[in-house]
Order: structure tokens, then C-alpha cells, then sequence
């Protein structure tokens, strides 16, 4: 008893993480994305990708993982945590090895690394159907983005990489939605911005 007292206490005096976490990842998106479909194309600007990715896409959205494992969401806690996890390895792939890979072998090594988060992001893609139609769309542009790098990159098709970063800004502007609307629900007290909750009803999911 005095344990769930505690919980139900502790519930109350921490702020839905969901939200910090998705405008972590909705902003560091949508800068990488921009260079990558080619509306910014200054090679040294690149750089300011690294630092927003170490301390707000990798940090702060790190921080909303381990607030997600307190409410007990699984979901949540797992995708921030994974996603925090690979924008600050991206960081330091990109900062500190990349160069170091012969030209002709560049390609294959990013899209291996992307590929296996291409891969992650599927079973997120899945999950969500019973969560928000909104994180559903999420997901699913999410997986796109990463499957337009990975084939880009892979066979070097700089017309792919770009689809891939206007894909990542469809992605970033999905997150900017979903946080507009906990943040707001949370302060207006009624829902503005609907996400679909529940999800999509597929059968051999609903529970028994």
C-alpha cells in the first residue's frame, strides 16, 4: 500500500515527459533533414547538427526516456531512450569516423548503420497501431525517411538521400503535432489538436 501511495505521489509531481522528448526529436530531425534534402547545403554548416544532436536530440530526449520508465510506459521509455541513443552516436559517428572510411566504402557503412535503425523503427511502426493514429503516421514516415537513406546511401543516389530529407521534415512536423497536443491538452485542459487515441482497431491485437 505505501508503495503504490508513493507511486501515485511521485505521478504527481512529474509533468508528462512525452512532450520534451518529441520536440527533442522533432527539432534535431528537422535540421539533419534539411541538409540532407538539400535546402541547406554549406558542408561547415552541417556542424551546428552535432551539437543540437548531442545536448537536445541525445540528452534531453534520454531524460524523457527515464521519466517514461517512472509512469511505467514501456513504449515510450523504450523509443526515447533508443532515439536519444542514436542521435548522439550519429554525432560522434559523423564527427569523429566517418572520414576515416575510404570513399568507396562511405556509403555502405552509413547505410548499414541506418539500416539497422530502419529495422528498429519497424517494430515501433508496428506497435503503434494500438497506441495514437497520430504516432502510427509518426512511425510510419519515420521508417520512410530511414528506407530513402539507407537505399541512397548504399548505392549512392543522391536523389534518394534528398526524398529521404524531405521525408525527415514530414517527420519532425508530425512530432512538432503530436507535442503541440499533450502540451496543450495539459494546459487548456480539453484536447485541441486529436491524435486519434486508440489507435487502429486491428483484430488480432485487441486484447482477450
Amino acid at each position: 500500500m505505501s508503495n503504490l501511495v508513493g507511486e501515485q505521489s511521485l505521478h504527481r509531481k512529474l509533468a508528462n515527459p512525452g512532450a520534451l522528448g518529441l520536440a527533442a526529436f522533432a527539432l534535431t530531425t528537422f535540421l539533419l533533414s534539411c541538409f540532407n534534402a538539400g535546402v541547406l547545403v554549406s558542408a561547415t554548416g552541417k556542424n551546428v547538427v552535432f551539437g543540437v544532436a548531442y545536448i537536445y536530440g541525445g540528452i534531453a530526449q534520454l531524460i524523457a526516456g527515464v521519466i517514461e520508465f517512472l509512469f511505467d510506459n514501456i513504449f515510450g521509455a523504450t523509443a526515447f531512450v533508443s532515439y536519444g541513443s542514436f542521435w548522439i552516436s550519429f554525432a560522434y559517428f559523423e564527427e569523429r569516423f566517418i572520414e576515416n572510411y575510404p570513399p568507396e566504402i562511405k556509403g555502405e557503412i552509413v547505410g548499414l548503420y541506418l539500416f539497422c535503425w530502419m529495422m528498429l523503427t519497424l517494430m515501433f511502426l508496428l506497435l503503434s497501431i494500438k497506441i495514437t493514429r497520430a504516432h502510427f503516421v509518426l512511425f510510419l514516415l519515420l521508417f520512410l525517411t530511414f528506407f530513402l537513406l539507407v537505399i541512397g546511401n548504399f548505392w549512392d543516389l543522391n536523389g534518394l538521400v534528398r526524398s529521404g530529407g524531405w521525408f525527415g521534415i514530414l517527420t519532425a512536423l508530425c512530432a512538432w503535432y503530436i507535442m503541440l497536443s499533450i502540451m496543450s491538452t495539459s494546459i487548456i485542459g480539453k484536447t485541441i489538436l486529436p491524435l486519434g487515441i486508440g489507435g487502429f482497431n486491428i483484430r488480432f491485437l485487441a486484447k482477450e
